[in-house]
């Protein structure tokens, strides 16, 4: 008996914490995109790779938790606007304002 190849976007067997970013997409239809990087998760929401996040999850496939995180990445993306002397974008102005 033939064995089903793993799905790669499940992980499997590993201590990993993943990131998913809940983006609003159109007229009230969510998606959730997965990321294993938080660093690369913020820049992209800074970059403006979501068109109108709601939400930043992150969990833990091992530990078998879960956390919203969405207040400590809005106060991420505002310190690094400010670092970086820039205005928040605004298409992050909602979600960093919700989450403030």
């Amino acid at each position: 008996m033939s064995q089903a190849a793993p799905n790669p976007t499940v992980p499997y067997g590993a201590d990993q914490t993943l990131f998913v970013v809940i983006d609003r997409y159109g007229k009230g239809r969510e998606i959730r995109v997965e990321r294993s990087d938080l660093e690369v998760t913020i820049g992209e929401l800074v970059s403006g790779c979501f068109n109108d996040p709601i939400r930043v999850l992150s969990f833990n496939t091992l530990e078998h938790w879960m956390k919203d995180i969405s207040s400590e990445i809005a106060g991420e993306i505002r310190a690094r606007c400010d670092i970086d002397g820039i205005g928040l974008p605004d298409y992050l102005s909602d979600f960093v304002e919700s989450h403030s």
